[in-house]
């Protein structure tokens, strides 16, 4: 029986596979993602996304993002979540190559680059109109990801540092859902979910009136396993 599934299995042709990695991050009131110059000819001067193929046979798709954001940029403590597989057949110059995306959202100030080659940088997502294979496509498929998330879950607190303020927290929205909001709303919908800590502590060294510094309860919302509703803005 196994020998005859393990004929079947290779009597189709074996499609490569790659993984590319999607990192959001906020810096200065803007969404950012991590781009790196591709070093494909036919590419030259353009930006890709962090990615590479799947190597190895034993290699599970999830070790395989972690092993490219960690040769590519040095960083080996970002969470990452898969999103979508993007299979259309003229999508790679060489052939018929399928590609998982991945997407993960991080603190740039937490998160130092330790590599910086082939112009490894941040970029806003709002500036980027091309980019190298159908990275554009995969961007704007999480980034749509990213801001249906968002309403769902409290992911988009992890672009923040672990002390914010309400100004903060309101501009992050704002820039993930591409949207104004009115201050008094969103400071009474998240004052209704009871999971924002008071530090006592106030903002330094800013150009507007310091505001108070809060932390996101992490463990009150897992213990509480409250969903994650209402940010319906």
């Amino acid at each position: 029986m196994i020998d005859n599934v393990q004929k079947l299995v290779e009597s189709y042709p074996r499609v490569p596979i790659t993984v590319d990695c999607v990192i959001f991050g906020f810096d200065n009131n803007e969404l950012k993602v991590l781009l790196i110059k591709s070093d494909i000819e036919m590419y030259k001067g353009k930006y890709s996304l962090l990615g590479d193929f799947a190597i190895d046979n034993d290699e599970d798709l999830d070790e395989a993002a972690y092993r490219i954001l960690k040769e590519r940029t040095g960083m080996d403590d970002v969470y990452l979540e898969q999103v979508k597989t993007f299979g259309n057949p003229t999508r790679h110059p060489g052939g018929r190559v399928l590609t998982v995306a991945y997407c993960s959202l991080l603190n740039i100030q937490h998160h130092q680059l330790k590599i910086h080659a082939n112009d490894l940088d941040w970029h806003s997502v709002s500036a980027i109109k091309e980019m190298a294979f159908d990275h554009k496509e995969i961007l704007d498929g999480c980034y749509q990801w990213l801001q249906k998330r968002v309403q769902e879950h409290p992911l988009g607190f992890n672009l923040l540092p672990d002390k914010f303020s309400l100004r903060e927290l309101q501009n992050l929205y704002e820039a993930i859902l591409g949207i104004e909001m009115d201050r008094r709303n969103f400071r009474k919908k998240f004052a209704s979910m009871d999971l924002l800590i008071d530090t006592g502590e106030m903002e330094q060294d800013v150009p507007h009136r310091p505001g108070k510094l809060y932390k996101f309860d992490f463990a009150k919302y897992e213990k509480s396993k409250r969903k994650w509703v209402g940010i319906d803005f």
